[in-house]
């Protein structure tokens, strides 16, 4: 089977999208003998910013000189890029013999999708032998896949409600849901600066050893800081892509393995992740593409746009578990124009049901997917418009293929 026949199969395997436990995974994790590294393990949760703070762990080891693996998701273009060795995408080849080696173990266990991406994606890194893995939450943290290997160091870069159907409908509930990858003994560094009680308690009971921002590392001004064998000082200057609050989170993460190289700043300077606040210039037209799909990730996302002289113009779909009508408050005093498309799959929301959301006198244009609306912005946008495009991985996937543009 090609890489095509896997993903179709292992789609059906589960009669659930989404089944949290570890007991599943756990057993043919054992069997494949995938449960256990010989390298260090860092394990990063959040409500945002996972992401960007793997991304950047994965590029400064490397600069660093150490052979890196990195687990992600999802992914915008290509299922290989959630598995990737020394920053690149592992071949169609190598994902597919690790399906075939997990198909050839699991018996009668249904694994979910996630669960047995997750087992070949560790397939992948125990055969490669790296100097570090890198692993990011699916969803949650205590019962998620990623969570059945013992992290050598827990990151959790921010709470924020999210999946709450999931993990509880509020932020002290899904904090020690995520605090669920701390281990006895072993650093568990919280990178925002609001932190729920419900980490510290945690922390406490699991006796992990808890690292905040805002007092062993994090942001001053222009300068990120850090404690490694002292306290450290670093200005780091714009454009910084992922931002200083998740490089201070990666410095220091990879401060406590050594595995830090003398140019950081030049690496977090070059470091990009597709579909973060991603600028490009269209048709002689500024567009700025994000995949936030919740209050604070798309705040932020506003807070880093320049100033726009001609119409500013929102290209938006969410999927219909989303908090939609906040986002969509937060942007109308923001935005000139409005395109709003359908999403579709199970999870998807039409372009209607979001229109619905906004007050009747705000302008918006209702389409019934993503490539149809890319086209309307094109036929109308100006030289000094800027165009948004944002609310969901899928979103950014659909209009950067209708725009036929690589992020």
């Amino acid at each position: 089977m090609n890489l095509d026949d896997w993903q179709a199969r292992i789609e059906r395997l589960h009669p659930q999208e989404i089944e949290l436990g570890l007991g599943r995974i756990r057993a043919v994790a054992e069997r494949l003998e995938v449960n256990v590294f010989a390298c260090p393990v860092i394990t990063v949760a959040g409500t945002n910013g996972k992401g960007s703070t793997v991304t950047l762990i994965e590029r400064l080891a490397r600069a660093a000189g150490r052979s890196t693996a990195l687990y992600t998701s999802p992914h915008l273009h290509r299922f290989n890029e959630r598995v990737r060795l020394d920053g690149e995408p592992v071949s169609d080849a190598m994902l597919c013999q690790a399906f075939e080696r997990v198909e050839s173990v699991r018996g009668d266990v249904a694994l979910t999708y996630f669960e047995f991406t997750t087992l070949a994606a560790l397939c992948v890194f125990q055969q490669a032998g790296v100097d570090l893995v890198v692993l990011e939450v699916g969803l949650g943290g205590r019962l998620d896949a990623v969570n059945l290997i013992d992290a050598d160091i827990a990151v959790i870069t921010s709470i924020g409600l999210d999946h709450q159907d999931w993990l509880g409908d509020n932020v002290e509930q899904i904090g020690r849901e995520k605090a669920g990858i701390l281990r006895a003994g072993r650093p568990l560094l919280f990178a925002a600066m609001d932190m729920p009680e419900s980490i510290a308690q945690a922390a406490e009971q699991g006796a992990a050893r808890l690292i905040r921002a805002g007092e062993v590392f994090g942001v001053h001004g222009s300068a990120i800081y850090w404690q490694q064998s002292g306290s450290h000082h670093l200005e780091v200057s714009d454009p910084l892509p992922l931002g200083r609050d998740n490089l201070a989170a990666a410095v220091q993460a990879l401060a406590l393995l050594d595995m830090l190289p003398a140019d950081i700043a030049a690496v977090a300077a070059s470091t990009i992740l597709p579909g973060r606040c991603q600028h490009k210039r269209i048709d002689g037209c500024d567009w700025y593409f994000d995949v936030g799909h919740n209050r604070e990730a798309l705040q932020r996302f506003l807070s880093l746009l320049p100033a726009v002289t001609g119409r500013r113009r929102a290209l938006c779909a969410m999927l219909a578990d989303k908090p939609a009508e906040q986002v969509l408050a937060d942007f109308q005093a923001h935005v000139d124009d409005w395109y709003l498309a359908g999403l579709g799959g199970s999870r998807g929301r039409s372009a209607s049901a979001l229109a619905g959301l906004l007050p009747d006198i705000v302008p918006r244009q209702i389409f019934a997917n993503v490539a149809e609306a890319v086209a309307a912005v094109r036929e109308q946008q100006s030289g000094e418009d800027q165009v948004l495009v944002f609310g969901s991985f899928y979103t950014v996937a659909e209009a950067a293929a209708a725009l036929a543009v690589e992020l």
